[in-house]
């Protein structure tokens, strides 16, 4: 905390006396700010990346000071929790922080004031989180914002260890297009942009054959890798209508 105060440049007293009323909440679609809100959760947060295609960005300030960031992603796998349409409606909460001198409940202010916010100005109505307990995460901050608690049966399996930077990663990774163009590479296949859009791969626009030869890459990578085994995380899940009757619904 102490270091965290003086680039804040606060006392503790200050601090101390801070309440939730005295932080703004913000909605952040500018570039530079966001690279600001990354930095921030390779900082604060556990995990200390960021996880693919965070849709939306949420910044808690004081008197212009970052002191928490909310991010929000499409889930790894879409639940069924609201029907076959649960996809048009569902977003994760990826990752979350906020500094050591904020007060106690500032995180579920924050959490309640993004979630609100998502619902007056998107689609999203069903919001899902997990807790790890490698982190010893239990969830408190979804707790006392009243989400369902759906049990320990998520996530688990394995971590691999990125080969290029050490750092613990899912088997997602090892297929996402920059994983798939450094594969293409090791194997010499020269990368060519028309094989890639924003979000994923054209495997239709490669030539006859590399399609495989860079999945299998894929593979053998996965195989080479070190890897270790987790516990499955705690689900959380929370609804929420523009008023109470479509909550209900």
């Amino acid at each position: 905390m102490d270091e965290d105060l003086k680039m804040a440049g606060m006392t503790k007293e200050y601090a101390a006396s801070l309440k939730t009323s005295d932080f703004k909440f913000k909605n952040i679609t500018d570039k530079k700010e966001q690279k600001r809100l990354k930095e921030f959760i390779e900082r604060h947060e556990w995990l200390g990346n960021l996880s693919q295609f965070t849709t939306q960005w949420f910044g808690c300030y004081h008197k212009g000071i970052l002191a928490g960031v909310m991010l929000f992603n499409v889930p790894n796998s879409f639940s069924k929790l609201l029907g076959d349409d649960t996809k048009e409606m569902e977003r994760l909460i990826s990752r979350g922080a906020c500094i050591s001198w904020s007060p106690k409940n500032l995180g579920s202010c924050f959490l309640m004031w993004c979630l609100n916010w998502m619902v007056k100005n998107t689609q999203w109505r069903l919001f899902t989180a997990y807790s790890d307990p490698t982190a010893k995460e239990l969830g408190t901050i979804y707790q006392a914002c009243n989400f369902y608690y759906l049990g320990q049966k998520s996530g688990g399996a394995k971590k691999y260890v990125n080969p290029y930077t050490g750092k613990l990663v899912s088997d997602r990774f090892f297929r996402q297009k920059t994983a798939y163009r450094k594969f293409a590479g090791e194997i010499g296949i020269d990368w060519d942009m028309n094989w890639q859009h924003k979000t994923g791969m054209l495997w239709g626009n490669m030539p006859e054959g590399f399609e495989e030869r860079i999945r299998a890459a894929s593979k053998q990578k996965i195989k080479e890798c070190d890897y270790i085994e987790l516990p499955s995380k705690h689900k959380y899940a929370y609804i929420l209508g523009l008023n109470k009757r479509e909550t209900k619904k």
